[in-house]
């Protein structure tokens, strides 16, 4: 059974969704938890998930180690756990991602893939960029991608 907890952030609310295999969902709005779970689920504390975004929002946390339980297609699930390889403060391409994963030339369905990321920031889509090293698309905007990669970097949110 799904429940979740809510996880202060630096620009509001987070919503951890998890079963008794892992997370399943991080929701960096309350608007999109709202949207696609409604007031369905019961509330319950994770601790471990709370004290890890906790650290990495003050800088203290690199990696998450808390269970993932994540749902997708075969070639979904091996994009995200390439974005598992993507060192903290860095960034890489979508091109990176289709060559690490076997595909060369599959950048626009690693987007796409990357795009239905159900975890962000533990499985951090954020780090991926267009060739050019600009920012690309984002779920939750330019200005989110860019908050969470200014964290990483050292800078004031």
């Amino acid at each position: 059974m799904e429940r979740y907890d809510v996880v202060p952030a630096p620009w509001g609310d987070i919503f951890v969704v998890f079963t008794e295999r892992g997370i399943t969902r991080l929701c960096l709005t309350e608007q999109r938890f709202r949207e696609e779970y409604g007031e369905g689920l019961p509330r319950q504390m994770h601790g471990e998930a709370r004290r890890q975004l906790e650290d990495y929002f003050a800088g203290r946390r690199r990696q998450f180690t808390v269970p993932l339980a994540m749902r997708g297609t075969p070639f979904q699930g091996r994009v995200w756990q390439a974005l598992l390889a993507i060192p903290y403060g860095q960034t890489r391409s979508y091109g990176w991602v289709a060559e690490r994963i076997g595909v060369p030339g599959a950048g626009r369905a690693v987007g796409n893939a990357v795009g239905a990321n159900p975890i962000p920031i533990m499985v951090p889509c954020h780090r991926v960029v267009r060739g050019d090293g600009s920012l690309g698309g984002y779920h939750y905007g330019p200005e989110m991608k860019r908050r969470l990669l200014d964290l990483e970097a050292g800078k004031q949110l």
